[in-house]
Order: C-alpha cells, then structure tokens, then sequence
C-alpha cells in the first residue's frame, strides 16, 4: 500500500497551483491532507471523490484554521474524529481510520506558537497523543501520520543552535517526540536513512526553499512490529505548491 501526507497550507491555495494533478499523480491507496484551512459548507473536495471515501474535520471554533482530510480507496471498518473521547477535533486535528490489520491515524499536531504561548497546550496534546497511540497500538498496529510539528534531532533542521528553543524545536517537544518512539514506535525515514539531510518545510521568507534551509517535521511513524513491512519512506521535494512538501510510505501488503 502507498501512504502519502502533504500540508497543503490551504486547500483553496493548493488548488491554484496544480494539486488536482498532484493528487492523481501520486496515486496513493491513502492520502492525508492537513491545515486544509477548510470551512465547513464550502466544500472544495467533491472532485476527488471518484474511487476514494472522502473524510474531513475542520475547526468548529475558528474559520479558515487547521482542518485535515483523509482520502481513501479503502473503506475503512470505522473512523473516528479527534483524539479520546473526540478531544481536540475542535480544532480538527486529527482523523483515525481503521483498517482490517492496522490504525491509521492522521493529524495536524498544535504548533508551540510564537513566543511558545501554546507549549503548555502542545504538551498535553502529547500526552493525549501517547494515551491514545498506545492504546490503539494493543489492539493493532498504528501507522501515525502528519505534520507532528518538531524536528526531531539536529540533523533534521538547517540551523539547530540558531533555533534552539523555538516552536518546534524546544527541547520539550523533541524529548516528548523521543518518548512516543520509546512506547514502541518508529520514525520510519530516519530508520531507513539515518544520515540523510533532507526537509520537508520551508519558511516563505527569505527564499529559504531555494537554498535548502529547512525543517523535517513531517512523518510517518509506525508500530515497532510493522517495519519488517515498511519497503520505503520518502520525502518528496520536488513537489511544491505549499511551504511542505509531501511524503510517502510504502508498506508491503
């Protein structure tokens, strides 16, 4: 199976730059878009609908903020919306589909925020976060998917002393990032490529694409017991239209 991810930055920005293409392009048995910036009853999406089950949540508080959307060709045995007990799909974060041998769980994770004002809110997202994965992962195996918002080590950010304690890379997030991976999880591209530099966001500003200063926080991040499975995990940079790009797992079936 093939497994894309792509922040898109907005759906409606997205589209004016060749995303219909994109999306068909890479072909993927599951795609997940996320800060679709989506509000409800303006619906963007129905043109992909054609050999996809389409799910999406948006934020149900701010209009135009965060939103991600799942697309698959597989129907999936249930869904779910938010975390535990639906928390944190006010602000449509997260989407769980589950599958006959796996969960999949795709989410836009909650930025620090300049001046960090939401770290506190970041950390207990995680600890929800690990409750839930955990949880998920007795049952079955967890493919956990999406812009999670923290580079995880020096290697996956340009400039690391520069940015040391900034949204994303506080030594916060990145231990909590090491905790999750400690309760039986695997960064699957940095498994599979432990010394590559590459990224998958980029600021707008200063042509920071162009010269390749970057951040990796983009991921996928499976069970332990499912990497025997994982054939590949990709960024894919030459495809632009938003400050990420996407990224790919391929999974033997």
């Amino acid at each position: 199976m093939k497994f894309v991810s792509f922040n898109v930055n907005g759906i409606r920005a997205v589209l004016q730059k060749g995303f219909d293409e994109t999306f068909s392009r890479l072909d993927a048995d599951v795609f997940l878009a996320e800060e679709t910036k989506f509000t409800e009853g303006k619906d963007p999406f129905p043109f992909w609908k054609d050999g996809y089950e389409a799910f999406r949540t948006s934020s149900k508080e701010r209009k135009g903020y965060s939103g991600v959307a799942v697309f698959s060709k597989h129907k999936p045995l249930s869904v779910h919306y938010g975390l535990k007990d639906g928390k944190y799909d006010n602000e449509g974060r997260v989407i769980t589909l589950e599958f006959p041998d796996f969960y999949y769980v795709g989410a836009y994770v909650p930025n620090s925020g300049e001046g960090l004002k939401r770290l506190d809110f970041r950390t207990e997202y995680e600890k929800d976060l690990l409750d839930y994965l955990t949880e998920l992962d007795v049952k079955k195996p967890v493919i956990y998917t999406g812009d999670l918002n923290v580079a995880h080590e020096e290697i996956d950010i340009k400039n690391p002393d520069s940015n040391h304690m900034s949204a994303g890379f506080t030594d916060q997030e990145r231990s909590m990032f090491t905790n999750l991976l400690s309760h039986g999880f695997t960064d699957t591209f940095r498994a599979l490529h432990p010394n590559d530099v590459t990224y998958s966001w980029w600021s707008y500003r200063f042509h920071a694409r162009e010269k390749n200063i970057g951040w990796r926080i983009d991921y996928f991040v499976v069970s332990n017991r499912l990497m025997p499975k994982v054939k590949d995990s990709k960024i894919l940079t030459d495809i632009t239209g938003s400050d990420h790009c996407p990224i790919e797992l391929d999974l033997a079936d």
